[in-house]
């Protein structure tokens, strides 16, 4: 209530009558009203525990006290850190950028109140409508999409089901593309549904200190997730390093959406493209009709096959066609001086095409329907795989003697040499020679090692290298590869034969022979064939390579969240195994109050 002024010689009567003023001045202007939407979607504490209780109080009230100071200057993101003891902590807040300082403020009071009931956990997490708040005894600001992502739902179902839908999917697919490219990963927007009076109110948002490449991984898992949800109301998805929201009831104020036009390629800026493209199309156009005329008057030359340029091969281009002459003359006609090594469908050599660039080619043989076949399936399959940890198929040549396919070159060599040529891990795995084969008889190069995600579905992602990471593992653990049958199965695979042998608790039978067993411990063995077949989990539960190494580093034991049967691909690619898919939406109660390891894996 306003306050009287105390003026002096004011009688009774005015003093009521500015009382009345005051009164239905302040009913005209209403409360003010705050709202920091602490509805609670999620929240975990670790199973572990803090060693020295006081260092890690003392840190863990530091770094809320430097988070809060930071939420209370007006920003929506903080990061605090107390690092130089034996239980360090790391940890993050982040309001959705719609709320009010004071609502974020008192968001993030209400998270540090929660989080508190985690008592010595050295980490947890709490997520609510309008923020979250998560602390590690290790960084993990980078993280993005973790195991434990889930699309949340409500209970109420929208009208016109069909539009509502149709609105929904069309508004997040927009702010899943255009959040990553936004400077605070951030985006609130809004689409009427077709046909009725409805709105559809959204909200993208990433951890501040993810890359653009992680935030647009993170909200595609979250997009996935959610699309459960539609025709209810409203839907959530939450992950570590995003969140996504949608709802037929607004939740920030129309004044707060983000003009995502311009990230879309729409507004003035496509207009001024639009003209410039016009004025330059326009004057392209002239050039090619004079350039049609002068190629029409001039002679026909005789046609030459495409040479090979290790610069032209993109991912618009696709393979390039090289011609067997070139390519013969490059690997100096396939001498042993140029061989690299040799597989179950063709030897591969050092090539030098004639713009210097060195290549390597892989020779198959044309003697058999299946090679053949092997050649297009190869070139169909890898000519379209992008991806940082594979080499890449330049091109190919089909005429001639032999079928020829041509690869980046690898100065190094492949990991496989090294890991069957140098003894490592337990002193002395390693049957195998750099020059013993790099494929399995059927000839696939993908095959065992290769997530089924990617092999069934042409999904990519860096969790396919923690598949591939798992069985080397697996590889090294029993000197052989994952491709060979065991020795009464000639059909069943290392990682089918490691997760039989694990779930009967006959996991050491699984150890190279050659090995002393005086030169390893059972519990080593066991820690690894776990973090194998947790590296060989479902895509939704697999950890990161960032997490298999804190795994490879700790004295911890997994017995806490052992891993599920692993999925597998048959020589027929048929799935078997674990194949389920994310949380389902319709179990957002339980992941409420779901434990902390779906995050983590700790």
């Amino acid at each position: 209530m306003m306050g009287i002024p105390a003026v002096a010689g004011w009688s009774s009567w005015q003093r009521r009558w500015w009382r009345m003023v005051a009164i239905l001045l302040f009913a005209s202007v209403g409360p003010v009203t705050s709202d920091p939407q602490t509805n609670l979607l999620n929240r975990g504490c670790s199973q572990y525990n803090a060693t020295n209780l006081s260092d890690f109080f003392s840190n863990r009230n530091a770094t809320f006290a430097d988070i809060r100071s930071q939420l209370t200057n007006s920003t929506h993101f903080a990061t605090a850190q107390q690092s130089r003891t034996s239980d360090p902590v790391y940890a993050m807040a982040q309001c959705r950028n719609y709320l009010a300082t004071a609502d974020c403020v008192a968001c993030f009071d209400a998270a540090v109140s929660l989080i508190r009931n985690c008592s010595a956990a050295n980490g947890a997490r709490v997520i609510y409508d309008g923020c979250f708040l998560r602390y590690e005894s290790n960084g993990f600001y980078d993280q993005t999409t973790q195991p434990g992502n889930v699309g949340i739902c409500s209970n109420q179902t929208a009208s016109q089901a069909t539009a509502f839908n149709a609105a929904v999917e069309g508004l997040l697919t927009d702010l899943v593309s255009v959040t990553p490219r936004i400077n605070d990963f951030y985006a609130a927007t809004t689409r009427g549904v077709i046909g009725s009076s409805a709105t559809v109110y959204a909200v993208a948002q990433c951890a501040e200190t993810v890359s653009e490449s992680g935030c647009q991984d993170c909200l595609a898992v979250a997009n996935s997730n959610i699309q459960s949800c539609p025709p209810r109301a409203e839907g959530s998805a939450i992950d570590s390093g995003c969140f996504l929201r949608y709802s037929d009831t607004s939740f920030f104020s129309d004044n707060q959406t983000t003009n995502i036009t311009p990230f879309l390629g729409g507004g003035e800026s496509s207009k001024k493209k639009a003209i410039i493209g016009g004025v330059v199309g326009g004057g392209g156009l002239l050039l090619l009709i004079v350039a049609f005329f002068i190629w029409y008057l001039l002679p026909e030359k005789p046609k030459v096959a495409q040479r090979g340029n290790i610069l032209g091969a993109t991912e618009l281009q696709g393979p390039v066609t090289y011609s067997y002459k070139d390519l013969k003359s490059a690997t100096k006609n396939f001498s042993e001086e140029y061989k690299l090594g040799e597989g179950g469908s063709g030897d591969v050599y050092k090539g030098i095409i004639k713009n210097a660039s060195v290549v390597a080619v892989k020779k198959l043989a044309v003697t058999t329907n299946r090679a053949k076949s092997d050649f297009e399936r190869e070139v169909r399959l890898i000519s379209n795989v992008h991806h940082r940890n594979l080499i890449r198929l330049l091109g190919c040549s089909s005429k001639g003697p032999d079928l020829l396919l041509v690869y980046e070159y690898m100065g190094n060599g492949s990991l496989d040499r090294f890991l069957y040529v140098i003894c490592i891990c337990f002193g002395g795995w390693g049957r195998f020679n750099a020059n013993g084969r790099h494929e399995n008889e059927k000839g696939s190069t993908l095959k065992g090692y290769t997530a089924p995600e990617y092999a069934i579905q042409g999904q990519l992602s860096e969790k396919v290298d923690t598949y591939s990471f798992g069985v080397v593992i697996l590889e090294i653990i029993s000197g052989r590869r994952c491709t060979e049958g065991n020795i009464t199965n000639d059909i069943e695979f290392l990682l089918e034969h490691a997760w039989k042998l694990y779930e009967i608790d006959t996991y050491s039978r699984l150890v190279d022979e050659t090995l002393d067993p005086n030169d390893y411990r059972a519990e080593d063995v066991k820690k690894l064939v776990e973090i194998a077949l947790l590296c060989t989990q479902h895509v939704s539960l697999r950890p990161t390579m960032s997490e298999v190494v804190v795994l490879l580093l700790s004295d911890r034991s997994l017995e806490q969240k052992p891993p599920r049967r692993p999925t597998f691909v048959d020589s027929d690619n048929k799935i078997s195994g674990d194949t389920s898919t994310y949380t389902n939406s319709s179990t957002a109660n339980s992941v409420a109050t779901a434990t902390y390891t779906e995050f983590t894996g700790r």
